[in-house]
């Protein structure tokens, strides 16, 4: 099913590949021991470097790549408790976009032509999946024969500023893999049964998830997530120490903070960090060391006057703990 897009070689008379995928990986870890019906359902998860091989006019950036990270999960549980670990997915996978800000849809993907299994496995799958969501209070929509070659999924299509949408998160319901893997465990009557097998990925590419972030926020992102979340910038050479001294203090209230030093005009000092969509420029002259002091100006309001550090530290702190979006 995956070999045509796989990077594969001979060494030595014997086959080698670069996995495409990562739930080979956990099958072998669950596969390491016995498990009894009291130890599911098992949750193993990844940050696991895939390759795929894409035509060349399909890459795109960071958006469509060979290679790349994904945040991958693998569940194994019982049956019964799958419409229960499907919840904890869809409401963790809610939890993480909404953090961001990001509006998403929800797509059921059904059985392709191309696929493994019976009916009924299909049907109870699908089945799983479209009542999680709909008690979870959720709207989809069906997306016939764009399930994965073992099981239906539910995908889940973010929506950046330009209206675009991108398939991020999936949760995949799996029964065929256990099955031709021979996966087990004892029930409470001792005999062997298939767990049923969930994959599932939140970011799904952590590099196309960055790549959609910085489109999103136009490099201009919340406080919380910028690299660079404050700049002080000193008028002369003369303030150099009092601005080490506010530096310094930023830094160890676990501010992410740069000092310019450079011997240039204070508004060329500006005008680059607000090329460089810093979210707050605190710059320190001679009014502001005598009153210890700074004069912020954020990316946003533009100039807000003088302010103590401390409250100034207050203020920045909130903002990151409740990862304010709108500034």
């Amino acid at each position: 099913h995956y070999r045509e897009n796989m990077y594969t070689t001979v060494i030595d008379e014997e086959d080698f590949a670069i996995k495409p995928m990562n739930c080979p990986g956990g099958i072998l870890v669950y596969k390491n021991k016995m498990h009894s019906y009291r130890d599911l359902p098992i949750r193993m998860g990844e940050l696991g470097l895939v390759h795929r091989h894409e035509l060349s006019g399909a890459l795109h950036g960071l958006m469509r790549v060979r290679n790349f990270t994904q945040d991958d999960a693998h569940i194994f549980m019982t049956k019964e408790q799958m419409k229960g670990e499907i919840k904890n997915v869809v409401k963790l996978i809610d939890k993480v976009y909404s953090v961001f800000g990001f509006k998403y849809h929800i797509e059921l993907s059904t059985r392709p032509e191309d696929s493994m299994g019976s009916e009924e496995d299909w049907e109870e799958a699908t089945n799983a999946l479209r009542d999680a969501v709909v008690e979870l209070g959720y709207s989809y929509k069906l997306n016939e024969g764009d399930g994965a070659f073992y099981g239906p999924k539910l995908d889940f299509h973010l929506e950046d500023c330009l209206g675009r949408t991108w398939q991020c998160g999936t949760i995949q319901l799996d029964f065929q893999l256990p099955e031709k893997f021979e996966l087990e465990y004892t029930g409470p009557d001792g005999e062997k049964h298939r767990p049923v097998m969930i994959h599932r990925v939140v970011f799904g590419s952590i590099e196309r998830f960055i790549g959609i972030l910085i489109e999103h926020f136009a490099g201009a992102f919340p406080t919380w997530l910028a690299p660079v979340q404050v700049k002080v910038i000193p008028i002369s050479e003369k303030f150099e120490e009092y601005a080490k001294d506010v530096y310094k203090k930023l830094f160890d209230e676990g501010i992410k903070v740069e000092i310019d030093l450079r011997s240039e005009k204070v508004g060329y000092k500006i005008r680059e960090a607000q090329l460089q969509k810093i979210p707050y420029m605190l710059v320190v002259g001679e009014k502001e060391q005598q009153e210890g002091k700074v004069s912020v100006r954020a990316r946003k309001e533009g100039d807000r006057g003088m302010m103590g550090l401390d409250d100034f530290l207050s203020e920045i702190k909130e903002e990151i703990r409740t990862k304010k979006i709108n500034n």
